[in-house]
């Protein structure tokens, strides 16, 4: 997402998405750097966070910064994070597989519970401010879903520079782009032999880690932590992805 913005930002033009890192570009505002990069950028300006709503800058909420929220497969983000987790310094894997799932159902993991962080951000639903995209959307339709962000900014871009924004914010396009891959921040922060940090980008790779009956299990979490949001997720129309009542 932070990569579309930039190109829709700059009408297509990739330049600064190929010559500047993208934590530059878009900085994360809940670290002490990436708030300094957010105050030096000109406007407009684009800012990152995995914040949940109750802990976000409450002065945003008093403005008309546009906020647009991402979401994906809560399966696939726990089957991300197991692997992100594993390039981070910070992080010593001790836990077995089985105790991390709890750990991620219960909240107990960095950024907190998926369940409430979504249930948090989706009480902005309907402000003209406030947009909302799964990243299965994204992966269907990313040129529809660029046109929707544009409507959204009040950006108009013309068909070729819509076509250039598509073309340079895929995921095989990014995961060559060392701007992207925060190659940069390796040898501080990440441990490359440990993994990839952009590694798959598709949907539906937690069937390759959960089996069934931890699936069942996740689905009745599921089910009950997002029982009072009146709201419906791409993820829960699929056949083989339950997470909701048939």
């Amino acid at each position: 997402m932070a990569e579309i913005l930039n190109l829709i930002k700059r009408n297509g033009d990739p330049t600064e998405n190929n010559s500047v890192p993208l934590f530059m570009r878009a900085p994360w505002y809940e670290t002490k750097a990436g708030l300094k990069a957010v105050k030096n950028l000109p406007s407009p300006r684009i800012m990152t966070s995995h914040l949940p709503c109750h802990i976000f800058t409450q002065s945003v909420f008093r403005t008309k910064a546009k906020v647009i929220y991402t979401m994906r497969n809560p399966k696939d983000v726990f089957a991300s994070l197991f692997h992100f987790n594993k390039t981070l310094k910070i992080y010593v894997d001790k836990a077995k597989f089985e105790d991390y799932l709890e750990d991620f159902l219960l909240g107990n993991v960095l950024i907190g519970s998926w369940f409430e962080h979504v249930k948090g951000w989706m009480q902005m639903a309907g402000k003209e401010n406030f947009f909302y995209i799964t990243f299965e959307e994204l992966k269907q339709d990313l040129r529809g879903s660029v046109v929707r962000i544009c409507k959204f900014l009040g950006k108009e871009l013309n068909d070729e520079e819509i076509d250039s924004v598509v073309n340079y914010s895929t995921f095989d396009t990014m995961k060559e782009n060392k701007m992207c891959d925060s190659s940069l921040l390796l040898d501080e922060f990440f441990s490359p032999n440990n993994g990839a940090l952009i590694r798959k980008g598709i949907c539906g790779d937690w069937k390759n880690h959960l089996t069934v009956a931890q699936s069942e299990y996740f689905d009745q979490v599921y089910q009950e932590k997002m029982k009072d949001l009146n709201m419906e997720f791409p993820w829960e129309k699929s056949d083989d992805t339950c997470l909701c009542d048939k």
